[in-house]
């Protein structure tokens, strides 16, 4: 049976048109749903920010469990399409669908109701996104690049998903103040399943034969096994770099769930103001990727997580003081921009780290730390940070606050202290660990 996950010796430029559509498209996908899902449930259904904390919370969740389960069946799919293309093809499909749907839960008027099914719905669409792209996609692109190009792979993902936040914000902003969430949500699907045929189709995966490997252990042993001391002993570093990931995540998401809501109801900018502002961040943000993912091909990575995060913290607690379009803009520029640069260091040290034969089990894993503990954790403390600090607001005749300055001071901190697990890692060279 032919199970060869070698890398290709060249990056093809259907590879890379391949590579980026998917990418891109999967990560507005994404984008819309950490940030506008965010606005719908708070413009539409209610300003209590507990609303968007449970959304984001069963959402990360099924995120982790799916990426998990999903990534695990991945690793050890047999079929003439290959081992991830089944679940990338049909699985954006699906997730354009589900996004299409997910909308007319504003028609439910008794507020309860509403809260339960837009959480119910945001984790259908979370499910086929996560199997499509978390799952399957990420495991791919671990698949086709080398250790020689990762760092430029991670940069052009993190290029895609600057370039996806940027027409999230800016078409997003523009297309709900003048036509709605449903028309936007609307071609948001549409460009996911168009994505999903053409890029998907576009594919090339190794065919596997369908018999399973000799020696393979069965699924469920397989997939709990990932649980165990001997699988934390063997993976010692990845597990360090997991943590750090963790942390760092927890901070960022204490107040990016609550941004567009922040400057929208606190500084007073409009979507359009802040889909242009953010869209000129996010731009000169995307144009250090690939610069940062060359630097973390030749950098020590640990050093290169360590200087950026301090950097980025830094714009965090500056961007809670700014109040005009200007100085909103610099400050989240520093922000983003060594945040999404600490993501493409880590993005790549974790990918080298990867055990081969279970990339899609084990960025499963990653899901846990990356996704479902500080979508969970981070939420919840911006949540009660905006009811304890925030100021009482009443929308739609619903009770709730707006967000207020001391999210990006308590991000800032809890940053820094991501940096903690890496003092545990003594080798000079990370990416070969």
């Amino acid at each position: 049976m032919e199970t060869s996950s070698q890398p290709p010796s060249r990056l093809t430029p259907r590879l890379w048109f391949v590579l980026t559509v998917l990418a891109i498209t999967g990560q507005i996908a994404w984008a819309v749903e950490n940030s506008w899902f965010n606005t719908f449930v708070y413009d539409m259904l209610t300003p209590d920010p507990r609303a968007v904390a449970w959304m984001v919370g069963v959402s990360a969740i099924t995120a982790t469990l799916t990426t998990l389960f999903m990534g695990t069946l991945s690793d050890r799919t047999r079929s003439r399409m290959g081992r991830r293309k089944p679940y990338i093809l049909f699985g954006y499909i699906l997730w354009g669908i589900s996004t299409i749907v997910f909308p007319t839960v504003a028609y439910i008027k008794v507020t309860s109701i509403a809260v339960i099914a837009v959480v119910l719905a945001d984790a259908v669409m979370t499910f086929f996104g996560s199997t499509a792209n978390d799952a399957a996609f990420n495991a791919w692109t671990a698949d086709v690049a080398s250790t020689h190009t990762r760092g430029r792979v991670e940069g052009v993902l993190n290029v895609s998903v600057f370039i996806a936040q940027i027409v999230a914000l800016v078409a997003a902003g523009v297309l709900i103040d003048t036509a709605g969430y449903f028309t936007f949500f609307y071609l948001l699907g549409g460009i996911v399943i168009l994505s999903g045929i053409v890029a998907g189709g576009l594919l090339q995966d190794t065919p596997l034969l369908p018999e399973p490997a000799e020696g393979q252990p069965p699924f469920w042993s397989e997939f709990t096994g990932m649980f165990n001391v001997e699988t934390l002993r063997n993976n010692r570093v990845l597990f360090i770099l997991f943590l750090n990931i963790m942390i760092g995540s927890i901070a960022f998401q204490v107040s990016f769930p609550y941004l567009i809501i922040y400057i929208e109801n606190f500084i007073g900018m409009s979507k359009s103001q802040f889909s242009i502002v953010g869209g000129v961040v996010l731009l000169g943000s995307a144009l250090l990727a690939i610069p940062f993912g060359l630097l973390a091909d030749r950098w020590d990575r640990r050093r290169m997580i360590i200087t950026m995060t301090i950097i980025s913290s830094i714009g965090a607690f500056l961007f809670s003081f700014a109040i005009g379009i200007p100085a909103v803009a610099v400050t989240a520029f520093f922000w983003q921009a060594f945040w999404m640069a600490t993501t493409v260091a880590s993005g790549a040290w974790l990918k080298d780290l990867l055990p081969e034969e279970n990339r899609g089990k084990f960025l499963g894993v990653r899901m846990i730390f990356w996704i479902a503990i500080p979508m969970v954790i981070g939420p919840a403390i911006g949540s009660w940070l905006i009811q304890y600090y925030g100021i009482p607001t009443v929308s739609n005749g619903q009770a709730g606050f707006i967000p207020v300055p001391i999210l990006f001071q308590v991000t800032a901190v809890i940053a820094v202290l991501s940096l903690i697990p890496l003092m545990f890692i003594q080798h000079k060279n990370p990416s070969a660990s």
